[in-house]
């Protein structure tokens, strides 16, 4: 075996998100949030507008958005673009990357709510054993 493969081999993964100090860690945080999964998902559907996006993220407030969208375009999942018209106009779609984990979450989306009657019945069941008796 050469030195190159010896080296190749032995090497540590380059990012480990169960580390305190791993940057992924905070790229995680911001995909899966509540508000990042659901503008991922949203914009996985294409381009929008901010509020076309608010809009479409049923629940989420301005400040919010804005943070996630910073977030996001700060972690090169996001694209945003100005246009410099009368009035302005601000289109944000996903990069690249920003599809490939939006395709991710996706599938997850689209898991959950397949199996929310089992989820449902599984909480009634659970909420009914631990109800105290009278």
């Amino acid at each position: 075996m050469s030195s190159t493969q010896e080296r190749t081999v032995e090497r540590e993964p380059a990012y480990d998100v169960f580390s305190r100090g791993c940057p992924s860690r905070g790229t995680l945080e911001h995909v899966t949030g509540r508000w990042g999964a659901l503008t991922l998902g949203a914009l996985y559907e294409g381009s929008f507008r901010f509020n076309e996006l608010r809009r479409r993220i049923d629940g989420v407030s301005e400040k919010m958005l804005a943070q996630t969208l910073h977030a996001l375009e700060r972690d090169g999942l996001v694209h945003r673009e100005a246009q410099h018209t009368n009035p302005p106009r601000v289109d944000y779609e996903l990069t690249t990357a920003g599809r490939e984990v939006a395709q991710r979450l996706i599938a997850l989306i689209q898991c959950l709510e397949g199996r929310m009657d089992d989820v449902l019945a599984s909480r009634e069941r659970y909420d009914t054993q631990r109800m105290p008796t009278a």
